[in-house]
């Protein structure tokens, strides 16, 4: 039975047209979906009305709803006639609806009835999707024979909507009971599986997005690369373009080139095709008793040659059920029989129960739009060909698309090739995390009142302490009984709200010691959510004494609990800001929390994760190793590969897609050593091998990059490359004209521009919504750890480094490069170094003056024609780390020692101290570059204040002069005549400094006045 309810909360609106000839209007408000009709109260003489009822609308059919519209009109009632007057309406599409969970009050600008009509204001409307069998449908709207019928409905698209986005509202609405989905990717098929082609996934699997779019609101050591010029090759440090052969043929310069491979709508297409035997162990029935006691430990062992893979084993169960999938790769296939033994787990020696053999030449290869293979029950045959029991299997042929790869035990995976298998399987598994929804927590502290100390006859020395989880923040203290302190905090709370909001007023009675003098402890889900600065009314909350108290119900509370102190303060959970949770240069996600404000998606990311070559991270059995796996990010979405044990060269092959909201947006993939294969729990860190950026705005649209970029690390003795990743990625844009808007849209939320925060803010609270990401992901199985979140986030870019400072110097310098080679040129033509260069300019400069509407036509035709030139020799890669730009080639062992110790630092006092005084001496140099700024700037100054009576007084004489002397000439003559003077014949000039600047470096600074 259908359930769905379309609830509206009519909230209030404010600044509404007066109609009622007396400055004032009689409103209500009349909402209309599919047929249904419901008003609410009129409220009489009121510009700014407040309504706060709710009303629920039928859903009759779930599928039409996107296409179904909401309708919300605000109208004045003529008690006189009793006739009513548009005042404004509002157009909700039924693509906006979200469930309640995520809906929040929003203020929509009323529209005109047409261009003549006279309308303003706005509406405050929370709009919802609910599916509670509890909540019934309003009582309809009665008729009102008085009331004049307007019909305003437009012209809707009859096109009708995608299935997909019914079952995403019905997918996001909280239900009872939730059914499984499952997802089936295919690759390209073989010249002898050729058949019929399935729908394109990009056309079978639509984009759907929510909210209001048209809103505005101890290893072996290997061989380390010395960071030094002239130490490493060049081309070890660059990215190296590739032509690899892929599901969709082979890639050379950007596109695909199929040559005898049919055309395919597979979407595993960036990546190589990679066959796997799959053997699906469901269960068991009937199976003999084989100890002296007459039970039996069974479990299942699967064989492929030298590859064998295990189920858990069941103590006393004849009849198991274990239903896990074994995936073996054909690459290194070593026999022709697959082989499915059943044991007995014993204390010495397991006990052969039975076994149930395969014929791989008679396996069957499931092709992509077929189902999953059903399985089968098969006899389990002894030694001597007695049958004991039945085996439930299904074998199949498939590739890394078939729907059961990502849960399987794989043989390339867990096997290394020395033949030892990785017992802990749960830490190498693939996997796709969703980083938590953050949210921004303000808490205002405003003032308390009748606040009592634990010595009654003193005044208590208050202050607040707020918490959430580990952030914690303090007011000041103030000495009185009612104090006021205004102070305005904020932090990062995660979806679903864990940790409470615990408000705790203490009395400070001694140095570093403080008494509670209460508590208020309220849930998070409990405060108000905004997306715009509107103001948010505060609330008085009583006083706890105890902890145990304040976390009570409120029904549970006894009447000898109550406590007269209380506490004023305003919650707001501040859903228009986009919490950062890295660093501010790699934002992989600009979106707001609230999902009513997202727009839709311009286009999709799929990168295809080929293969590595990685030195040795570590030593196995006397010879280096390395257990790799790789960590993507974008938006919300972290994927992680399958761990590749004891492999150097690991081959992957799987592919992620991500929606693209934003081309300013940067794609972090990360390559890291397994250190959690024997033991997860013995504090070892996965180490860093490598990690790559790449830029959205920087990828071609259609074209197929194939690239195998250098992994990179830096280390106490320098800078080292620890192998290469092989990456096929391709950016697909799915509406040019609204990519192409986006870039005169500003990147951040409309919050971030009206109601900013702070630098330090926003540093502190990065570093929280890390640690609460990290803590999310570090619980899921297997587990993001720590520190993998930490070095994808770059949660250290903002510590001091030398390295750092001289890379940011150069690029510095860089931006002005330009410009300090036109101050060169000009130098050369002041000279007269080139006297024919030197006179065309001249004529250059004479046309411009007496011509100056060609000046911006000619600069930026130059511009233009610049960059069609630079066009040609456009990158043909995305731009990847640069080991020269960031000056690790020129960096000392020294300076990278000092930029990888901890904070605080582990080094002795004389390194610390050494280290301090060069700081201090570069600090002084800053210091000194600082000063001469600000010293020209106050020269500057002092033209017109007088600090220098008779400089001021000659630069005054001098402004009155050259006034006079414009207003009787043509301005043109006064600039050729500056022109020519600067570019005077060396013979022309003399050697000292001319007298403008004399005159210039006398005036006098407040250089005098510092200390």
């Amino acid at each position: 039975m259908n359930n769905l309810k379309l609830g509206v909360e009519v909230v209030s609106a404010h600044d509404l047209v007066p109609k009622d000839g007396q400055g004032s209007s009689s409103t209500f408000v009349e909402l209309h979906f599919d047929d249904q009709r419901f008003r609410t109260t009129t409220k009489y003489k009121d510009l700014s009305p407040v309504w706060n009822e709710s009303f629920y609308f039928n859903i009759a059919d779930p599928s039409k709803l996107p296409s179904l519209t909401l309708e919300a009109c605000i109208y004045h009632y003529d008690k006189s006639s009793g006739s009513k007057v548009l005042l404004g309406k509002v157009w909700l599409s039924g693509t906006s609806f979200v469930p309640y969970s995520d809906a929040v009050l929003l203020h929509y600008p009323l529209e005109k009835k047409n261009i003549f009509s006279r309308t303003k204001g706005e509406i405050g409307l929370k709009v919802f999707v609910a599916d509670d069998p509890s909540i019934r449908a309003s009582n309809p709207l009665p008729a009102v024979e008085s009331f004049v019928n307007i019909n305003q409905n437009p012209t809707q698209d009859q096109t009708p909507p995608p299935v997909s986005f019914t079952n995403s509202i019905l997918k996001n609405v909280p239900r009872k009971k939730t059914e499984p989905r499952h997802t089936f990717h295919n690759i390209p098929k073989s010249k002898n599986e050729e058949k019929q082609q399935s729908k394109p996934a990009a056309d079978a699997k639509p984009t759907v997005a929510f909210g209001m779019h048209e809103m505005k609101s101890s290893q072996a050591p290997p061989k380390v690369v010395q960071a030094f010029a002239g130490a490493a090759s060049p081309m070890e440090y660059v990215v190296k373009e590739t032509s690899p052969t892929l599901g969709g043929g082979k890639v050379v310069g950007g596109r695909v080139i199929r040559g005898n491979r049919p055309a395919t709508s597979s979407s595993y297409d960036l990546v190589e095709p990679m066959r796997y035997l799959f053997v699906r162990v469901v269960k068991a029935r009937d199976l003999p008793s084989m100890d002296v006691t007459g039970s039996l430990d069974p479990y299942v062992e699967v064989k492929v040659g030298n590859f064998k893979g295990t189920t858990d084993h069941f103590e006393k169960n004849k009849n198991p059920e274990w239903n896990k999938v074994f995936a073996f790769a054909m690459d290194n296939q070593q026999s022709f029989t697959l082989e499915v033994v059943v044991k007995d787990k014993d204390t010495l020696v397991d006990d052969f129960v039975g076994t149930v053999r395969f014929d791989l030449h008679e396996v069957p290869t499931r092709v992509p739009p077929d189902s999953p293979l059903a399985p089968q029950w098969y006899r389990i045959e002894k030694k001597n060909g007695e049958n004991k029991g039945e085996l439930m299997l299904a074998v199949w042929y498939g590739t890394q698309a078939d729907e059961a790869f990502q849960d399987a035990w794989h043989s390339d995976a867990v096997v290394s090739p020395d033949g030892s298998t990785v017992s802990n399987y749960a830490q190498i598994r693939s996997k796709v995390y969703m980083s938590p929804r953050l949210w921004y927590v303000r808490v205002k502290v405003i003032e308390a009142q009748d606040l009592v100390s634990s010595d009654k006859s003193k005044v208590p020395d208050a202050c607040v302490k707020v918490q959430i989880g580990n952030q914690i923040s303090k007011t000041k203290t103030s000495k009185v009984m009612n104090p006021q302190w205004n102070h305005e905090m904020l932090f990062v709370a995660a979806e679903p709200f864990e940790e409470p909001l615990v408000l705790t007023v203490e009395d400070r009675v001694g140095a570093n010691k403080d008494e509670t003098i209460g508590n208020v402890v309220i849930p998070i889900n409990t405060i108000e959510k905004r997306v715009d600065d509107r103001p948010i009314h505060g609330r008085w909350y009583p006083l706890e004494k105890s902890m145990s108290s304040a976390m009570e119900e409120k029904g549970k509370k006894n009447e000898k609990d109550k406590f007269f102190s209380r506490i004023h303060v305003i919650l707001i959970l501040d859903g228009g800001y986009h919490v950062l949770d890295g660093s501010t240069y790699y934002s992989s996600d600009l979106r707001p929390t609230t999902r009513q404000l997202w727009k839709k998606p311009i286009g999709v990311l799929e990168v295809g994760i080929l293969n590595a070559n990685v030195l040795p991270t570590k030593s196995r059995d006397g010879r280096g190793t390395a257990d790799t796996y790789c960590v993507a990010k974008y938006g919300l979405k972290w994927v992680r590969t399958r761990t590749i044990v004891g492999n150097l060269s690991p081959r992957y092959n799987e592919q992620y897609t991500w929606e693209v909201f934003d081309t300013a947006t940067v794609l972090t993939l990360g390559v890291l050593d397994n250190a959690q294969l024997t033991n997860s729990s013995n504090g070892n860190k996965d180490s860093r091998i490598g990690k790559v950026r790449i830029r959205i705005s920087t990828l071609e649209a259609g074209r197929i990059y194939t690239h195998s970029y250098p992994l990179f690390s830096l280390q106490n003795s320098g800078l080292k490359k620890n192998g290469e990743v092989h990456l096929a990625i391709r950016f697909s844009c799915t509406s040019m004209p609204n990519m192409m808007a986006m870039y005169f849209k500003p990147p951040l939320p409309k919050m971030h521009y009206t109601k900013p925060l702070n630098i330090m803010d926003q540093e502190r609270l990065r570093l929280q919504a890390v640690i609460i990401v990290a803590a999310r992901l570090g619980r899921a199985e297997p587990p993001l750890r720590k520190e993998v979140v930490e070095y994808m986030s770059d949660t250290d870019s903002h510590l001091w480094s030398m390295r750092r400072s001289k890379a940011n110097f150069n690029r510095l310098k860089a931006v002005f490069s330009g410009l300090v080679k036109f101050g060169s040129w000009f130098g050369e033509i002041a000279k007269w170094k080139n006297s024919f260069v030197t006179v065309l300019v001249h004529i250059l400069y004479l046309m411009l003056v007496c011509f100056p509407e060609l000046i911006l036509p000619t600069v930026f035709l130059y511009m233009f024609v610049i960059g069609m030139w630079k066009w040609r020799f456009r990158p043909r890669y995305p731009p990847h780390m640069d080991a020269r730009l960031s000056c690790a080639d020129v960096t000392n062992p020294e300076e990278f020692d000092e930029e990888m110790d901890l904070f605080p630092s582990t080094k002795s006092p004389d390194i610390i101290r050494w280290r301090y005084d060069r700081l201090r001496s570069l600090a002084g140099k800053v210091q000194s570059v600082v000063g001469q700024i600000a010293t020209q700037g106050e020269r500057l100054h002092a033209l017109l204040n007088w600090r220098d009576p008779r400089a001021t007084s000659i630069f005054m004489v001098f402004c009155l002069v050259t006034a006079i002397v414009l207003y009787v000439t043509r301005p043109q003559m006064m600039f050729i005549l500056a022109g020519f003077y600067q570019m005077r014949h060396p013979k022309l000039r003399g050697k000292t400094p001319s007298a403008p600047v004399n005159f210039f470096r006398r005036l006098p600074a407040l250089t005098d006045s510092m200390l």
